[in-house]
């Protein structure tokens, strides 16, 4: 799974805090699932929520928040195309530990897609696809 640790990157590079102390950041998987078909290829895909806490964080939320939405838009473009895939799709939770300073926890259902082919040799050949492009057409009429 490769969206973990791009969000991850992501964070550290938008927040100069996290940048400093990379480890206040702790990155978590949950409810992780595999979907496959009867098809006759091995390919599949992952279904998670990915749990990324930020532990004594001093900055508004709106410093973690907007670059995930910044990178859930390349990396999960439907969520937020789609309200009903955005209403549970990114929640947060914060535990208030004084005037200056929460643990923040944000969970996003994510999912990625591998592609399996058989290589060489009979070798199963993994590759992680990239998200479909996003139609810029989508929803408008032409009417």
């Amino acid at each position: 799974m490769y969206k973990p640790n791009s969000l991850r990157s992501a964070l550290e590079a938008a927040d100069e805090d996290l940048k400093r102390n990379p480890d206040r950041m702790r990155v978590f998987i949950d409810e992780g699932s595999v979907r496959a078909t009867a098809a006759t290829s091995l390919s599949f895909e992952y279904g998670y929520i990915l749990n990324v806490v930020v532990l004594d964080y001093a900055r508004h939320a709106d410093h973690l928040i907007a670059p995930t939405l910044a990178w859930l838009s390349v990396h999960q473009p439907e969520m937020l195309q789609n309200p009903d895939l955005m209403r549970d799709g990114f929640t947060f939770e914060a535990d208030i530990l004084n005037n200056k300073a929460v643990d923040l926890s944000l969970k996003l259902r994510l999912t990625e897609r591998v592609a399996v082919s058989v290589g060489a040799g009979g070798a199963l050949v993994c590759q992680h696809l990239d998200e479909p492009p996003v139609d810029p057409h989508a929803g408008v009429s032409w009417e």
